[in-house]
């Protein structure tokens, strides 16, 4: 649920929160591990993300992607916070006594009993192959490559749609508008990522972003030319090119990174960008 605070100072002024719906506030240790912060640097000490660095410390928590626990029930025992990702995670305890992070999807309320398996029923948290899921179900955490671990379909919202199944393979409707096929023995979990609020939500202030650790961005036309392709220029100026370019001089719009190599546009049938 959406909660807009009293405006007591400018940050807040038109800062939108939400409830998460958590249950728990501090992690389970074992479960952790300690997060270096990189600040967007790679090992030889070269910034290769901007604008990142500073923020409040963390620690990873350990998520179970493959759900490779198979026939063996589990009780969701907390919806917690995990501020490396957008989406709930839910703390799981096996009845052999082991524990797990899964992913939370939406309306999995503690004490529920989930379970992951080739022949299990399809509830929401439960885990089966997509061709044992029946169309029109929704799903999340799906494996490219069996085995694998869920891949795609994971943060805050999203939702994915079986179309169709034909042989081997399943006809799947991604979040982007892609509609590709995935081999029917990947895995997917099912029901739609919990915390749907989370694209509503509005940071308010410029502090708030620092606590998450982006830095400020900078405008290409506001810097020197020597450290962008737009900068310079006397007064406020254009980019002086036929075409937006990033920092090292490539063209920022319709410049395609993709690796040719690898082979898989064959199992896309619908692109995300075609309309």
């Amino acid at each position: 649920m959406l909660k807009a605070k009293k405006p007591t100072s400018a940050g807040v002024r038109h800062q939108v929160d939400f409830d998460r719906g958590l249950t728990a506030t501090t992690p389970e240790k074992n479960l952790t591990i300690a997060k270096k912060q990189h600040s967007g640097r790679n090992n030889h000490g070269h910034v290769t993300t901007r604008h990142r660095g500073g923020g409040e410390k963390r620690r990873i928590r350990l998520i179970d992607y493959k759900r490779n626990k198979l026939g063996v029930e589990a009780r969701v025992v907390s919806i917690e916070y995990d501020p490396n990702r957008t989406a709930n995670i839910a703390l799981l305890y096996y009845r052999d006594g082991e524990k797990r992070y899964i992913l939370a999807p939406d309306g999995l309320v503690v004490d529920t009993l989930i379970v992951s398996g080739p022949e299990v029923e399809p509830k929401i948290g439960n885990a089966l192959p997509v061709k044992k899921i029946p169309i029109g179900l929704p799903i999340h955490n799906i494996e490219l490559k069996h085995g694998r671990g869920g891949q795609i379909v994971r943060s805050a919202g999203t939702i994915a749609m079986i179309q169709s199944k034909e042989g081997e393979y399943v006809t799947i409707k991604l979040p982007s508008g892609e509609v590709r096929l995935i081999k029917g023995e990947c895995f997917a979990t099912i029901g739609q990522v919990s915390n749907l609020e989370h694209k509503n939500r509005k940071i308010g202030k410029a502090g708030r972003k620092r606590h998450m650790g982006w830095r400020p961005s900078v405008r290409g036309i506001a810097q020197h030319p020597g450290s962008h392709p737009h900068g310079g220029g006397e007064g406020r100026s254009g980019i002086g090119m036929p075409g937006p370019k990033t920092p090292w001089g490539k063209p920022a719009l319709g410049y395609k990174t993709r690796n040719k190599r690898k082979n898989t546009n064959k199992y896309i049938i619908k692109d995300r960008r075609v309309k």
